[in-house]
């Protein structure tokens, strides 16, 4: 927009030396007077705006005067070169380290009217490359993923440039294109610019596939860490933007949820038919969730010294209490393995019967979604606790049918010690799934205590718990002996 030229006020007003004051003035009155951290963080905004166009300015005018030295002039003539071009735009850009930079400091050299097609295309793609370098400075001390990243980041404009040369130089020499010769202006930069990225994009996103493989091929996984590479952390410098670190934290916790889920699922299915290597997954699932509730609760408790929102706060503070419940869950996963294990080495089996009333107790068991947890579903939550209800009577239902197939002879009571600690994982569990239930109802209603929620539904029953409790008692229910 730097290029408008027009004697309508409504139209010279879009000249950044125009609107940048007015824009600045407003950014001062939020940025200085107003209380709410977002909007100071739209005036600092404002503000940065207002300076970048003004340094705009500021080159314009201070480059005017190369148009009229012949060394400069010279120089110029290099550029017509397309490698030359590609080379200076990239080393130029990388060591200022901004492609919005170097663009604008084309767009002002332009100004001058020296600047023309065929110096600025290759320019142009080469200030693509260079930007890596920001990517490739990042990448240092990150993981193999976070490696990866850079890679795909700088395949993608090394790739772009080398195609987007080669067919626009290859269909200049059979058509010989007149307009290279043109001068070019700010506003022909900047559409050059989108037109470069836009083809790259439209050329490279159906090979995205094809960009992971060959950044898998240069970073490849090391061969004596099989997890712990494929784990991103979290980065200690998220913490200088906390919306950005909060919602990290979420979606880690998230990976967390489902992992212990995934995990008690694969523990209650090795319980009517053992199996090593589920047993070893599990084991494997539980060490990892403990790393991972370990590192994220150390990184949350640093977020929580930061200024934050008092959304984001709340956000942290149920995350910390919910990441224990999962690791918890994990760890009853774990003790629910061991005793299918010992049941196995024992050459104990369940009765029939036993296992129609365990296939009913853990269909209810995996029926309790951690969907309530990673959708932030109040409606889920509220359909927690008559489950846990449901189950709480199915393990008791079941300790008095061991009891009594027990006395009829048709149990083996060398099961009862085994079946009386499984119960109680699976009470544990279901109760650590009301917890984080109680957390995201106590998130939506500030207002709401723990206790108090809990004693509430046990004396006064709301139409809602009776409908959601009759139904799953329905779904699951126990035969009779």
């Amino acid at each position: 927009m730097a290029g408008i030229e027009s004697d309508n006020i409504f139209i010279s007003i879009l000249k950044p030396e125009n609107f940048s004051p007015l824009v600045a003035f407003i950014g001062i009155i939020l940025f200085m007077h107003s209380k709410k951290k977002k909007s100071q963080d739209i005036g600092m905004i404002m503000l940065g705006f207002s300076v970048l166009m003004f340094g705009m300015e500021l080159m314009k005018n201070a480059v005017a005067p190369l148009a009229d030295i012949p060394e400069f002039q010279k120089l110029l003539i290099a550029f017509s070169v397309p490698i030359v071009g590609v080379l200076f735009g990239a080393v130029f850009t990388g060591i200022i380290q901004s492609s919005a930079a170097s663009v604008g400091i084309l767009q002002a050299l332009s100004m001058t009217g020296t600047i023309s097609y065929r110096m600025a295309i290759p320019i142009i793609m080469g200030q693509n490359i260079g930007t890596c370098v920001t990517a490739l400075i990042s990448s240092i001390g990150v993981n193999r993923n976070a490696k990866r990243v850079t890679v795909v980041h700088m395949s993608f404009n090394m790739i772009g440039t080398v195609v987007c040369m080669l067919v626009f130089y290859s269909l200049d020499t059979l058509m010989h294109f007149a307009f290279l010769d043109n001068a070019i202006n700010p506003l022909e930069i900047a559409f050059v610019h989108s037109i470069f990225n836009i083809i790259t994009t439209i050329i490279l996103l159906p090979l995205s596939n094809l960009l992971v493989k060959l950044a898998y091929k240069i970073i490849p996984d090391s061969k004596n860490s099989k997890t712990e590479d494929k784990t991103v952390w979290l980065d200690e410098r998220l913490l200088a933007s906390p919306p950005l670190a909060v919602s990290q934290c979420k979606q880690k916790a998230k990976g967390m949820a489902k992992l212990s889920k995934a995990a008690l699922h694969d523990a209650l299915g090795i319980m009517l038919k053992y199996d090593k290597i589920t047993a070893d997954s599990v084991e494997a699932a539980e060490q990892k969730i403990d790393i991972m509730e370990d590192k994220l609760a150390t990184y949350m408790l640093k977020l929580l010294q930061k200024e934050l929102t008092e959304a984001d706060s709340n956000t942290i503070t149920e995350l910390l209490h919910t990441i224990g419940d999962f690791e918890r869950i994990s760890d009853h996963a774990i003790n629910i393995v061991n005793i299918s294990q010992e049941i196995n080495e024992s050459g104990l089996e369940f009765s029939d019967e036993a296992k129609a009333d365990f296939t009913t107790l853990f269909a209810a068991m995996t029926e309790i979604s951690v969907n309530a947890f990673n959708k932030n579903d109040l409606a889920l939550a509220y359909k927690v606790e008559p489950l846990e209800e449901v189950i709480d009577n199915l393990t008791s239902k079941i300790k008095r049918k061991h009891i009594e197939r027990m006395q009829k002879g048709s149990c083996n009571p060398e099961l009862g010690v085994h079946i009386s600690n499984l119960l109680i994982y699976i009470e544990r569990i279901s109760d650590h799934y009301s917890n984080i239930a109680v957390v995201i109802i106590q998130t939506a209603h500030a207002n709401v205590f723990k206790h108090d929620y809990l004693n509430e539904l046990r004396t006064e029953r709301s139409p809602q718990f009776i409908e959601s409790y009759n139904a799953y008692k329905h779904k699951y229910r126990l035969a009779e002996l």
